[in-house]
């Protein structure tokens, strides 16, 4: 299954693959096989990068779900204008090789919506959160808020994002992507406790990476 979000893109990738193995055909031996071996292994990549895997929502509630898959960068406390103060920041980052479709962390509705223009540094770089292209998405949930952040990366060079201001949505539903290679930043507010440790490899809809205090534990 491959991702609505990427279609376009990954129409223009395949036809430049499939046009240049057809022009290797033209070449001579000795040119012919690494122009169309190297056309072959990026069509693969690109089919390989917009894959679209379904996922089970883990039972339980007082939970947050990823919002991305990837590796753990870091987990720090912070103070932030959207969930206050006493709030943690988990931010994971997405290699090339990671699933791109990114999925609601938590059942709400969607209240902060907003686009920040920026530079593409390299997505693990910590300035990258404040500096780089990225889209602010803020949900309330039972009077409880949650931020969460996609930001692009040194070869991710567009955000896709198709949710509205006031919109419902639902825990593990997909609602965009990052396009090669990025990082996503998630705020949960005080009272809610990090699941996952630096390091720690996240799925999409699937991973609990926090979870209502008086809930830890209890699994």
């Amino acid at each position: 299954m491959f991702t609505p979000y990427g279609r376009s893109t990954l129409v223009k990738l395949a036809a430049v693959s499939v046009g240049t193995l057809l022009f290797s055909i033209l070449l001579p031996l000795q040119a012919a096989i690494p122009v169309g071996s190297a056309a072959a292994i990026f069509l693969i990549f690109s089919l390989w990068f917009f894959r679209d895997p379904n996922r089970s929502l883990p039972p339980g509630k007082g939970i947050v779900i990823a919002p991305a898959d990837g590796t753990v960068m870091s987990i720090k406390a912070c103070s932030h204008p959207f969930t206050g103060n006493g709030s943690s920041i988990i931010s994971i980052f997405m290699s090339p090789l990671n699933v791109h479709v990114n999925r609601i962390p938590v059942t709400g509705t969607v209240t902060l919506l907003q686009h920040h223009p920026g530079s593409f540094s390299m997505a693990f770089d910590e300035k990258s959160g404040e500096e780089n292209e990225r889209m602010e998405i803020g949900i309330e949930s039972n009077g409880m808020k949650l931020h969460f952040t996609q930001v692009a990366g040194f070869l991710a060079r567009r955000i896709v994002c198709p949710l509205s201001l006031n919109e419902p949505v639902t825990a593990g539903k997909r609602f965009g992507m990052i396009k090669f290679g990025s990082r996503v930043d998630i705020v949960i507010p005080a009272g809610w406790l990090p699941e996952v440790e630096r390091g720690a490899k996240t799925r999409a809809g699937e991973t609990i990476i926090a979870r209502l205090a008086t809930t830890a534990g209890n699994g």
